[in-house]
Formats: C-alpha cells, structure tokens, sequence
C-alpha cells in the first residue's frame, strides 16, 4: 500500500515566492516571521529551563504552520495529525497554545468597537433578511402523543 500524506513542512515551503506563500497559508512572509518572533519572545519569557528536555518534534514554524493548516483548510485535528506525523491530541494542543501566545501579542490585536467609531472611518453595514415561517407542531392532548405510549398501554379507541 502507498499512503501519500499532502504535508507542509517549513523546510519545503520556506523559498516558495511571496504571492504562492500567502496562498498556502493564508499570510504574508512577513506577518509569519512577525508570529514566529512573537511566539520566539514568549518562550524565552516563560521557559524554566532552557536548556535541559528533549527537543520538541516540529519546529516554532511548523507549529504556526499546523494552526494555519486548521484555520486555512478547515481540515479535522485527525487529518494534520497523520499529515505530520503526531497524534489528535497533541494538534489541539499546539492550535490551542499558538493561538494563546498570538492573542497575548499586541501585534495581532484587532482594533475594538470604539477605537473603530472614534477613527471616523466609514463602515459597511450588511443587512440580513431572515422570516420566520410557522412549524406545525402535534396537538398536547391527542391520544398519539408520547404520554399516552408511555402507559405501556394499547391506545383505546372510542367507538
């Protein structure tokens, strides 16, 4: 049997042109070194002990690159974890510690509700029409309802 895997290692995406790259992963170079180096800063902030442990399976870029793979792709944790060779849990884990460390960073922060009224800027507003229909739902006193079946009881018919 041949198993072939669509894999995206950094090492085999890192030369790819600019314009290829953001189609890939959905961000620029630029912005990806950007979160490289915000999640670099935390781990040297938070680590207790530099230089002891084994070291980790994928590298910071392959990390970002499997939160990017989620959020891209829509694929399951199940399929990146067999892409990368690492199981369910443990993508969750790192979706969940990247986006964690990316929020902490100011870099990656949206501007709020008031920041973006007090910028005078213009906004789009999109409408929603949505009606609502009627559902027919059974009558509460009919000798079909699951109260009457719930006596263990052939339903008795009036003659």
């Amino acid at each position: 049997q041949v198993k072939i895997f669509v894999i995206m290692f950094w090492k085999q995406i890192q030369d790819l042109p600019d314009k290829r790259f953001k189609r890939l992963t959905g961000v620029s170079k630029e912005v990806f070194q950007q979160m490289k180096q915000a999640v670099m800063e935390y781990q040297e902030k938070h680590r207790k002990h530099p230089t002891r442990g084994k070291p980790p399976k994928l590298i910071i870029e392959d990390k970002l690159l499997v939160m990017l793979m989620y959020y891209r792709e829509y694929r399951t944790y199940e399929h990146i974890g067999i892409s990368y060779g690492i199981s369910e849990s443990r993508v969750c884990e790192i979706v969940q510690t990247m986006e964690r460390i990316l929020i902490a960073d100011k870099r990656f922060h949206l501007p709020g509700k008031k920041q973006l009224l007090q910028a005078g800027s213009a906004l789009e507003v999109v409408l929603i029409d949505v009606a609502e229909s009627p559902i027919e739902r059974p009558k509460k006193n009919s000798g079909n309802t699951i109260p009457e079946r719930k006596r263990n009881t052939p339903l008795k018919h009036k003659s």
